[in-house]
This record gives structure tokens, sequence and C-alpha cells, in this order.
């Protein structure tokens, strides 16, 4: 394996929780979350938030489509912080042990610019990367190769020089084909011994 020259994050799920059905479960119940769900997409609401469109003028438009659920969508809106959460803090800690080895440290995410600008606000570490590649930011998102194509055309880096994690394997496959170095993100365990592996980290940062 060749040592790679920059370590790429995804941000939900690999740093910090990201589960709307938990927080629906727990506010409005499992069954009215499941029936909503059914009816609704809102995750599809939700990618064209993380295209740069105005999220509270998109989560609005959803809830009067469907009036039935349209207090439970506006949640998405007013509570979106309460769904981005907690933190993964042994995550946070590889990607600073990361930047402690000198080692630059990118996000590649698909998120919206209000709601990355909202995480950034409880969140101190997402102000820490060396490089930050937001989905509305720049109007395209994982996992079509634009994005990967303006991480490699940002950095200068070649693919094969980095290496990327994300939880979504649809992510990681689009990666893949463009010859960067992957690690589907399951446990910060694995990702801390795959940087290991790859020779940026050592045991005593992942412990």
């Amino acid at each position: 394996m060749t040592r790679p020259e920059a370590v790429v994050f995804d941000i939900g799920n690999v740093l910090i929780e990201w589960q709307p059905e938990r927080f629906y479960d727990r506010v409005i119940g499992e069954p009215a979350r499941r029936a909503m769900f059914a009816h609704v997409d809102l995750h599809a609401m939700n990618d064209r938030i993380d295209l740069g469109e105005g999220f509270a003028t998109v989560v609005e438009g959803c809830a009067r489509t469907y009036p039935d659920w349209a207090d439970a969508i506006r949640l998405w809106h007013t509570n979106w912080l309460d769904m981005a959460a907690p933190a993964i803090p042994q995550s946070v800690r590889l990607m600073r042990a990361l930047r402690a080895r000198g080692v630059p440290v990118f996000a590649l995410t698909n998120f919206g610019v209000e709601t990355f600008a909202l995480a950034r606000q409880d969140y101190d570490f997402l102000n820490e990367f060396d490089r930050l590649y937001v989905s509305g930011h720049l109007r395209t998102a994982k996992p079509g190769s634009a994005i990967f194509a303006h991480v490699e055309a940002d950095s200068g880096i070649a693919p094969g020089r980095l290496i990327f994690a994300d939880d979504r394997a649809e992510n990681i496959a689009a990666a893949k084909a463009r010859g960067w170095q992957v690690h589907q993100f399951i446990t910060p365990g694995a990702w801390g011994r795959a940087l290991i592996d790859a020779g940026l980290l050592q045991e005593e940062d992942v412990a």
C-alpha cells in the first residue's frame, strides 16, 4: 500500500451520528415514524438541502405538500441539531491524532450550506480540517464522480495518495473507482486500525 498523503473523512455516521429515524422514534413514536417515512421521502428532501437548496424553504415546501405530517416534517428544521447527534468521540480523536502527526485531514461530506454552518457552531472539531469539501457549497454530491474529481484537483493530490472513510457503500465504491484508498466505516476501532496499517498512526494514537 502506498502511504497516503492526506486522509479524507465523511462526517455523518463517521464523526457525528446521523439517525433521523431515531429522533422521530423518540419524539412521535416508532409506529408514527414508520408511517410518515413510508409516505414522505424525507431523505430525498434532505438530498435537495445537501445540494445547496435553502434549508427552511425545502422543509416548509415538503410540510405543505404533506399536511397530515406537517408538524413532524417541520421538526427537521427546528430540531435538526437533535438529529445530528452525538459526536463520535473516538473518531474525533483519530482526526486530531492525524493532525498532530502532521497528516493533512480533509472533510468530504454531503451537507447543506445552512446545516453545516449549524453543525460547525455545535461541533468545534469541524473547524479543524485542513480542507472542507461540502456538497451544498459545491452543488454536487457523493457518490457522483464530480465531487471526488474536485477534491483531487483542489488538493493537487493524486487519487492513489488519498485515503477515504465513509459509512455508505456507494460512496466508497465511487472513490475506489477513481483509485482512492478507501475504508468503509463501521467502527472507529476498525478505522483506527486501517490508519495504522496505512502508516499514518501508531498504536498509542488509537488506544
